[in-house]
């Protein structure tokens, strides 16, 4: 439980989502997200001197990115110290709890989280193998691998999302139903010319021989429509997930702003609004590999924490790699379906990993707002059978 860590309103941003092997594919991300991070301090008149430490939330690596925080903070054109925080899919809300805990302790004024990952060409680890035949090594993908393959369970994303639709009687019917809503959210984000998005989105630059090029608008999003969900086969034979109801792997940034209550109202863009952060919980299910039902589980557990109940909450989003990510949270939680996740949600626009539930709490501060204020709840699951969540109050 938290008294004194603030979000100053307008104190973050996301850069728009791009596709995998698309725009940002070549790009180091942390090179990329310390250099969109200094031009957004610049656009948004802070002082970036201003920052006594930084949070890196990463999960993929990069050339270099062993110097962390430090790296990062070079890029940006500072000389604070920092550390990397790497937690699968939860990167984000476990650096801004990071982050918290720092104000709350009252060791920094000022922090900030800043989160990269670039899933397209990943790097390939070669591991020495002193058994392996005629100097074989052991070869691993960073990305595939570990999405396919749990340690502590022997199986991969796609198997823990199947098991826990089996057992809780969801159908390929209910799954396409959610899908297409979900992308309707989606929709109702660009509505006005893109107004919500524009309350926090933040462009990359890219430069080259050929000249600038300025990414606006999330790259990839696909089409969904009920015909088409319908045409999709199964991942898995019998199974209830298609390419149109899981999410998909992306490359992007985003920052955070973590202060005390008086630095955060300095720098906020309304003082009226401020964005306190509330609570932090994660937690693991049984080892049978249960991931979507961590998210639902953490949320839980922050709840219980601060006494609230889900009928004190005006906003929820998570992360759902997998449609029954959320089949299952409605129905544990005891909500509906329609409720959660407005304006979008990591299915839709991707998953670039350390960034995905940053931009899913920001868009949760903003819907809150919408509001007219309110307590924000923001859980997603993280690799295999955990899970995280926060809760802020908004206004």
């Amino acid at each position: 439980m938290f008294k004194n860590a603030y979000i100053p309103y307008g104190g973050y941003y996301s850069t728009p989502f791009s596709k995998w092997q698309h725009s940002l594919q070549h790009k180091n991300a942390v090179e990329l997200g310390g250099q969109t991070s200094k031009r957004w301090f610049e656009e948004k008149g802070f002082d970036k001197n201003m920052l006594n430490y930084l949070y890196l939330g990463i999960t993929v690596g990069q050339k270099s990115f062993f110097l962390g925080g430090s790296y990062a903070a070079h890029e940006m054109g500072l000389r604070i110290p920092g550390q990397t925080v790497m937690h699968a899919c939860a990167t984000a809300t476990t650096s801004v709890y990071n982050a918290s805990l720092a104000v709350e302790n009252g060791d920094w004024e000022i922090t900030y989280c800043l989160l990269v990952d670039r899933c397209s060409n990943g790097p390939h680890t070669i591991w020495p193998n002193p058994k392996g035949p005629g100097g074989e090594v052991i070869s691993e993908n960073w990305n595939m691998d570990n999405m396919s393959y749990d340690p502590s369970t022997g199986k991969g994303m796609l198997f823990t999302a199947e098991r826990v639709a089996k057992e809780n009687g969801f159908t390929r019917e209910e799954a396409d139903e959610l899908s297409l809503l979900r992308y309707q959210q989606y929709l109702n984000a660009l509505e006005n010319d893109r107004e919500f998005q524009k309350k926090y989105m933040f462009s990359v630059k890219l430069e080259s021989r050929k000249g600038t090029k300025i990414i606006e608008e999330d790259e990839g999003i696909i089409e969904s429509t009920k015909e088409g969900l319908a045409k999709l086969r199964p991942m898995v034979e019998g199974g209830i997930h298609t390419f149109g109801s899981q999410t998909h792997p992306a490359d992007a940034n985003a920052g955070i702003i973590i202060a005390n209550k008086e630095k955060s109202l300095e720098l906020s863009e309304n003082k009226n609004i401020p964005i306190q952060v509330i609570t932090y919980a994660c937690t693991r299910t049984e080892k049978k590999g249960y991931m979507p039902i961590a998210s639902s589980n953490a949320a839980k557990i922050a709840l219980n924490k601060t006494g609230l109940t889900v009928d004190d909450i005006s906003t929820i989003k998570t992360h759902n790699p997998f449609i029954v990510n959320d089949l299952y949270l409605a129905k544990d939680l005891g909500i509906d379906k329609k409720d959660f996740n407005n304006y979008g949600s990591s299915m839709i626009y991707g998953h670039p990993q350390a960034p995905t539930l940053a931009r899913i709490l920001i868009e949760a501060i903003e819907e809150t707002v919408l509001k007219g204020g309110g307590y924000a709840l923001v859980t997603g699951c993280a690799a295999g059978d955990t899970g995280a969540s926060i809760i802020v109050k908004v206004g």
